[in-house]
């Protein structure tokens, strides 16, 4: 889902941000500089993986890290550690 799919750094940006807060699915897509379809298939695939949950419904809902990632976010960590980073282009601080 992370490491070995084409999407996977994508997904794993997105985990990266709402490690901090919650975001609704537009202020990803300016986070992330991407397409509003492309965020939303990103977080389609990582709901349907359990990876994040919504608050709220409609245009406002609210994208959160899901309890059993928050609980192995360390392993999450030791991944994008080995592939995150090394993959990142331009000035984007991905260390949020």
């Amino acid at each position: 889902m992370i490491a070995g799919s084409a999407g996977g750094l994508n997904r794993g940006r997105i985990i990266k941000i709402l490690k901090d807060r919650p975001f609704n699915a537009n202020q990803l897509t300016e986070q992330l500089g991407l397409d509003y379809k492309t965020v939303r298939h990103h977080l389609g695939i990582l709901e349907k993986n359990g990876m994040i949950v919504t608050i709220g419904e409609g245009y406002g809902k609210m994208y959160v890290l899901s309890p059993i990632l928050e609980e192995n976010l360390q392993i999450f960590e030791a991944i994008w550690a080995r592939i995150g980073k090394k993959h990142m282009t331009g000035s984007m601080d991905m260390e949020r």
